[in-house]
C-alpha cells in the first residue's frame, strides 16, 4: 500500500506484529517449511527465500530446534500434514483491494475463515485476478539512513538504479523503502550496502499501482482494523492493500494506540 512504512509504524506502536509469540513462531515455521520445500534446499546460501525466513526467525529469537524441525519438515524428513501456499484476493471496507498470502495445512478451513472475515467486514472475497492486477510484484529493501540530508540520500539511492524510494522516520531514525524489479533484489541490496547504507530488511512484495485515498475517520478505522484481523491469523503470512490514509488520521490512530 502507499505508505507501507506508515502502516508498519502503526503496527509496531500497537504491537500487532507480535500479538503472541506462539503465533509468530507458527507463521515463521510455516514460512521456513514452505521455502525449504519449494527451494529444494535447507541451505540459506543457495535458497534466498529460506534465508529471508531464517532472518525473521532470528528477530523473534525462535529456538534453533524449532527452525531445524521446520526445515526438515519442508525437506520431507519428518511426517506430518502437507502445507500449501495460498493467495486470496478481495475487497475490504471502503472498497479497498486486498492481496493476501498464506500457508495452510487445511485449505478448506482457511478458505472459509478468510471468506467469513471479508464478509463480516462488509467486503467480499473475489476470485483469482480480481485484485492482483492492481499490484506489481517488486523487490522491497528497508534501508537505514546514514545521517545525511534526506534529499541527498534519496538521490544517492536513485542513482544506484532503483525504481522508487519512500522516506520515513521510525523511532526517530531516518529510513527508506527502496523498490526494484524482483529479480534484482539481491543485487540491489549489495549495491546499497557497498555505498554505506545499512540494509535492515529485504523481500518480495506486491506494491499497489492503484490507490484508494481514505479521508473519513470511520472508514480508516474499519480498513485498518480489518487489516489487523487478517494479519493476526495463523495461516496468513503477508497482507497487501491499496489504501492510503491521510497523515492526520494516522496521528489519531497512533494516539489511540499509545493510550492502550
Amino acid at each position: 500500500m502507499s505508505g507501507h512504512s506508515k502502516w508498519s509504524t502503526i503496527k509496531r506502536q500497537k504491537g500487532v506484529a507480535d500479538i503472541k509469540r506462539g503465533q509468530t513462531f507458527t507463521k515463521i515455521a510455516n514460512a521456513i517449511t514452505i521455502t525449504a520445500r519449494t527451494g529444494g534446499s535447507g541451505d540459506p546460501n543457495s535458497n534466498p527465500r529460506l534465508r529471508a525466513a531464517l532472518e525473521d526467525a532470528g528477530k523473534v529469537n525462535m529456538p534453533k530446534e524449532n527452525i531445524q524441525r521446520a526445515i526438515d519438515r519442508g525437506l520431507g524428513k519428518l511426517p506430518g500434514q502437507i502445507l500449501e501456499e495460498v493467495i486470496y484476493e478481495g475487497f475490504g471496507p471502503g472498497k479497498v483491494a486486498f492481496l493476501v498470502e498464506g500457508v495452510t495445512d487445511n485449505k478448506l478451513r482457511t478458505n472459509q475463515e478468510i471468506r467469513n472475515l471479508f464478509e463480516r467486514s462488509g467486503g467480499s472475497l473475489g476470485g483469482q485476478g480480481s485484485t492482483s492486477y492492481m499490484f506489481d510484484k517488486k523487490g522491497e529493501i528497508k534501508v537505514k539512513g546514514k545521517g545525511g540530508s534526506v534529499e541527498e540520500e534519496m538521490l544517492e539511492l536513485i542513482d544506484l538504479g532503483v525504481e522508487d524510494v519512500e522516506d520515513f522516520v521510525e523511532e526517530n531514525i531516518q529510513k527508506y523503502l527502496v523498490y526494484t524489479e524482483s529479480p534484482e533484489l539481491n543485487t540491489m541490496g549489495n549495491k546499497i550496502t557497498q555505498v554505506g547504507f545499512e540494509v535492515e530488511e529485504s523481500g518480495i512484495v506486491y506494491k499497489p499501482n492503484v490507490l484508494v485515498d481514505i479521508h473519513d475517520p470511520e472508514t480508516a478505522k474499519k480498513v485498518m482494523d480489518f487489516t489487523e484481523k487478517l494479519e493476526s491469523m495463523d495461516d496468513i503470512q503477508k497482507v497487501y492493500a491499496n489504501f492510503d490514509v491521510s497523515d492526520n488520521l494516522l496521528e489519531e490512530r497512533q494516539g489511540s494506540a499509545s493510550e492502550q
